[in-house]
């Protein structure tokens, strides 16, 4: 697969909410900290303004657009930022799944949007490979996007056979044609993953790294795939991803390794040599550094995360 492919396969987006609202008048709804959670909207009228907590300018948004919110953080949305927000949770009722309500008196601004819990190997590390916003603002991708939306709230809303595959299904489309669609509009200067793989070199190097995480890795042999020289290379992967080529393969390989321990029964030898380490102690080393935990930790509370799933199952169902 693809780098892309590779994170949301880790990231086993579903989608757990679809609704939309209706606003007008002087408005403001503020959503709080969603975490483990990944937002995506979709403009269907109007404009209005976006402030994500942690982020000093806001965004203007108009009809037509889309954005999506990685990281899950707090955020509001107004026609005027100086007015006082509603709670979301007072407007959108948790059984409301694919429906829509009014804000203020309605008729001048519609939005419609999903979000998607993330429960794949520790979601921390892979939403700082994220911005904590994406303004999707082409024409590319803006109908595919508000299709997908829009179909996930029917199927959601009319329950009918299959409804909850197919929102899953559209879940997964939904995050890829967002982030493509923030690839093709990623300008020079952008910082981050995605601006790495925007860079027509520097995705190269990302791109062998993905394809093969056990090889031992030089900058040489990384500039090589990206067709610049390794002082060159390196500089440019630093200044784009914040990080240095050999950090970022570390932290790549023990995402990895967290999957296995959360959905595989592989033993830690086993892992260790499909990931390039001479030897199992090797490895935990590596994991320790980079996780804070050794491995065999990381895999005992994953599997009591999988025990505490499985119960509360049992006794809903």
């Amino acid at each position: 697969m693809d780098p892309l492919s590779d994170l949301l396969a880790l990231l086993r987006p579903s989608a757990t909410i679809s609704s939309g609202f209706d606003a007008g008048g002087s408005w403001a709804v503020r959503f709080a900290d969603q975490v483990g959670q990944i937002k995506c909207y979709s403009v269907l009228r109007g404009e209005c303004w976006l402030a994500v907590d942690g982020i000093e300018s806001p965004v203007r948004l108009c009809e037509g657009e889309a954005f999506v919110l990685p990281r899950g953080l707090p955020f509001r949305m107004a026609s005027d930022l100086a007015v006082e927000p509603i709670e979301a949770g007072s407007l959108f009722p948790p059984a409301r799944a694919g429906g829509q309500v009014r804000v203020g008196s309605g008729g001048e601004f519609a939005l419609v949007g999903a979000r998607f819990a993330v429960a794949g190997a520790p979601s921390g590390l892979l939403h700082r490979l994220l911005p904590p916003i994406l303004h999707l603002q082409t024409a590319s991708e803006k109908a595919a996007l508000s299709w997908s939306v829009e179909r996930m709230m029917q199927e959601l809303r009319e329950n009918r056979p299959g409804s909850r595959l197919m929102a899953q299904d559209l879940s997964h489309m939904l995050l890829l044609q967002a982030l493509r669609a923030y690839l093709e509009q990623s300008a020079s200067g952008d910082r981050g993953w995605l601006a790495a793989l925007a860079d027509k070199q520097l995705r190269l190097a990302v791109h062998a790294i993905h394809a093969d995480p056990a090889r031992r890795w030089t900058l040489k042999d990384l500039g090589a795939e990206a067709g610049l020289s390794r002082t060159m290379f390196a500089e440019r992967f630093r200044a784009v991803m914040g990080e240095t080529p050999m950090q970022y393969l570390a932290r790549w390989r023990m995402l990895l390794a967290c999957d296995r321990l959360e959905h595989a029964d592989d033993r830690l030898a086993a892992i260790a040599v499909d990931l390039g380490y001479e030897s199992e102690s090797a490895f935990s080393m590596a994991f320790k550094r980079v996780m804070g935990c050794s491995p065999r930790h990381y895999g005992r509370g994953a599997e009591q995360s999988r025990d505490l799933d499985y119960a509360q199952y049992a006794l809903s169902s």
